[in-house]
């Protein structure tokens, strides 16, 4: 089949089956997105309040925001990049995170190293009920404090300034409140291996400490470059320029953090981000600890140390998603290096087909004001034009006032991004399928997405009940988004961070027709499908023993049937492609003509543009045996 599909680029249509796109995208005007502020404007909220106010039973499992830009943009005007947004002080009110949700966060992230259990706990239920009562989709991921060895506080409220020459105390003794120019460390091991000379380096380079004498297990340090020290700040120490690197026994879960794991079980979080992980039997003692509480929570591996990056492969392998922390990644490696292991990290992602988060400081000005730096924009950009399945806001929405407007910095920058970039080149992705039934999968999906590419169709239609064929696709990044069907509420939150993927919780039969006509009369019927819009079909919804591949074109209740040899095999994939057209003039719609054996057509798949574009131009009626 794959030999088949590889045909298909021998047809490049920039206008397919005469559909115009460059003016209008899915019957709707589409001016390009440009850099704004305002939330969602008058218009968007009316149509919002309407679908809200709407029958139940009339709506798509679709969430609010996405069936609102449906309306407004059309299926090619859908921004493909997630976004996740850190929940805290500043936007942890019921009608602050349904405003975030508005703006079209995809995820919230509550970070564990703050607030209290009843707090989090809080605000996972105002999430929930967002989602229940206002028709949102939005994810909830916990992040893991993780045996922070290279934390340390200085206990004031907020930050403290360290002057050029100033002497610096860093002790592993506990006390309460600030002591003058003191910071407690957490780990008492913190100063194992350091020697006198050696630099003491506060967050990245916030502030430059020289270790003038050890005592015990304490420094005594004289400041070199001055800076801002924050609460809780990250300490590394370099030696001649370069990163010492200290190895411990503790374990990369601490005991808090699985009363955490625990708390995120009880209240169904989607999402749980290991901090620290250094090595992939961490990331596979949490999965199977999950898995025996049959718990279907996606478990992400937060790379943000050297030791990840040296294990990064087996690491991405054994998790479902990463979390680029470039924060404290730059902790410990040279500031010139973040860019080039930033698209390593993503490359590797999107090879192994796992969704990849980048994270940290992508907006750090709008903590405080209003606008964002053009680098800080760049920077957005660049991330979008690497692929990358989501970007987060971290202080940006956690503690600044101007949550709001990061959160439709990143949407308007990545949408104009997404556009640019449907120009770039596709990607030799490597071969991940073990099994047979994998492997069609794995074959399916990539043929599908350079199917829709060069057909030019408006949208994919996935059916899947866990979400493997939404994934695959969406590793592919096709030009048209790709909506995933399903029936399982996890799949539909875990497909939240997948590139493109906007997940529909609907529920599925084994009839594969069936599932096919009640989700595209509900499309049509709320003015997303149209006459003349084309989508391709995939589905692993199928109950029968043989593996078959099947193409379908529809014109109405015309179908034309290409099918390839059935095979034994305990598992089964279809691929149609529906293109709903204008009745023509000779043709009958009764579904009693117009059946063609694709084996007429000879090399079969790589036809189809040109035999649909013929065939509409000239009003010819398909011929029931022959050459088409």
């Amino acid at each position: 089949m794959a030999a088949d599909f590889a045909l298909v680029s021998r047809y490049p249509l920039t206008k397919p089956f005469g559909m115009d796109f460059g003016k209008k995208i899915f019957g709707v005007s589409v001016s390009p997105p440009t850099i704004g502020f305002n939330v969602k404007s008058s218009a968007t909220r009316a149509v919002m309040h309407t679908l809200l106010e709407s029958k139940k039973e009339d709506r798509l499992g679709l969430d609010i925001v996405t069936e609102t830009e449906l309306t407004e943009k059309g299926f090619l005007g859908l921004r493909k990049t997630k976004l996740v947004c850190t929940v805290g002080p500043a936007c942890c009110s019921y009608h602050q995170l349904e405003k975030l949700a508005l703006g079209g966060m995809n995820v919230a992230r509550l970070n564990m190293c703050h607030n209290s259990k009843d707090w989090h706990q809080d605000v996972i239920r105002k999430i929930k009920k967002l989602n229940l009562e206002k028709g949102f989709c939005v994810s909830v991921m916990i992040d893991t404090e993780g045996s922070q060895i290279h934390v340390a506080d200085h206990g004031a409220p907020s930050s403290l300034k360290a002057e050029d020459g100033s002497i610096w105390y860093f002790t592993t003794e506990k006390f309460d409140g600030c002591r003058p120019f003191t910071i407690q460390a957490s780990y008492e091991g913190f100063a194992q291996g350091i020697k006198e000379g050696d630099e003491l380096v506060v967050d990245g380079g916030m502030a430059t400490f020289e270790v003038i004498e050890r005592i015990g297990n304490d420094l005594r340090c004289k400041c070199i470059d001055s800076g801002l020290l924050l609460p809780r700040a990250k300490l590394s120490f370099w030696r001649d320029g370069k990163l010492v690197e200290k190895h411990n026994e503790l374990p990369t879960l601490s005991t808090k953090d699985w009363s955490d794991i625990e708390f995120g079980i009880t209240e169904g979080v989607d999402f749980i981000a290991m901090s620290f992980v250094k090595d992939a039997d961490a990331v596979k003692h949490l999965k199977n600890y999950l898995s025996t509480k049959n718990k279907f929570i996606k478990v992400l591996a937060k790379i943000e140390s050297l030791e990840s990056l040296h294990k990064l492969e087996e690491i991405v392998e054994a998790c479902d998603g990463v979390m680029a922390a470039r924060g404290d990644l730059g902790v410990e490696i040279p500031l010139e290096q973040i860019p080039t292991v930033q698209q390593e990290i993503i490359d590797l992602c999107r090879q192994l087909n796992k969704p990849v988060i980048v994270a940290s400081q992508l907006l750090e000005s709008m903590i405080e004001y209003p606008t964002p730096t053009r680098a800080e924009v760049a920077d957005v950009s660049e991330v979008v034009r690497q692929y990358a399945d989501a970007l987060m806001l971290s202080g940006e929405s956690a503690v600044g006032s101007y949550g709001e407007k990061a959160l439709s910095v990143l949407r308007t920058a990545s949408a104009r991004m997404e556009l640019w970039s449907r120009e770039q080149p596709p990607v030799l992705l490597r071969e991940l399928g073990s099994s047979l039934p994998d492997q069609i999968a794995e074959q399916t999906c990539n043929c599908a997405a350079q199917m829709a590419n060069n057909l030019g169709v408006d949208a994919i239609l996935v059916y899947t009940r866990h979400g493997q064929m939404a994934s695959l696709l969406s590793r592919n990044r096709p030009n048209p988004p790709v909506f995933a069907f399903t029936n399982e509420e996890t799949t539909q939150m875990a497909l939240n961070l997948q590139w493109g993927v906007v997940p529909v919780l609907v529920d599925l039969s084994d009839d594969m027709e069936g599932n096919i006509d009640k989700t595209t009369h509900l499309l049509k019927s709320k003015g997303m499908l149209k006459q003349g819009d084309a989508v391709l079909i995939v589905s692993d919804v199928i109950a029968t023993p043989t593996v078959f591949q099947s193409l379908q074109v529809k014109i109405y209740s015309i179908v034309w049937n290409l099918c390839s040899e059935a095979a034994s095999s305990s598992a089964s994939f279809l691929l149609k492609i529906p293109y709903f057209l204008d009745k023509m003039d000779g043709w009958t719609s009764d579904g009693a003509n117009g059946v063609v054996d694709g084996s007429c057509w000879g090399s079969g798949f790589g036809t189809i543009g040109e035999k649909l574009r013929g065939l509409k131009g000239s009003g010819e009626k398909p011929k029931e045996t022959g050459q088409g």
